[in-house]
């Protein structure tokens, strides 16, 4: 369900979030190992063409860790993004909550380590674009 987070609403939200968004980052970590191993299964001398089969097992089983590994990714990230948040950038760990500038649409932006949300940025504007929240920014809803 979409909704508009106030500065205090999305500080309050952002424990679940960073769990949750720790989460996905593990599994692209997990999914970075699987394909690093299928990498060197593949290689030459990785042996893929054995006669006794042991390497096209060694790969199939790969493969299949690979896709469960792959679905569960995006199975975090629609949880993620179901608490009302979008995922900017996994290795970059951007995390946008959506919210008000008097009546313009803008992200309050965090990325990962931050302890609080302290920036916001227009729609079209990106990370690259963040400014500051002022303490006394009554404008963000």
């Amino acid at each position: 369900m979409f909704r508009y987070f106030t500065i205090s609403e999305a500080n309050e939200a952002l424990p679940d979030i960073a769990q949750k968004f720790r989460e996905v980052a593990e599994r692209k970590v997990a999914i970075k190992g699987i394909e690093r191993r299928l990498q060197e299964a593949l290689a030459p001398g990785g042996g893929q063409n054995d006669s006794d089969g042991g390497s096209v097992q060694t790969y199939m089983e790969l493969k299949q860790e690979l896709n469960a590994a792959v679905t569960k990714l995006y199975h975090s990230i629609e949880v993620l993004e179901a608490a009302g948040v979008s995922l900017k950038g996994i290795d970059e760990g951007l995390v946008d909550f959506p919210s008000k500038r008097f009546d313009e649409d803008v992200w309050l932006c965090w990325k990962a380590g931050e302890p609080e949300i302290k920036f916001w940025h227009d729609t079209d504007s990106g990370f690259m674009g963040r400014k500051p929240i002022e303490v006394s920014d009554e404008s963000l809803v």
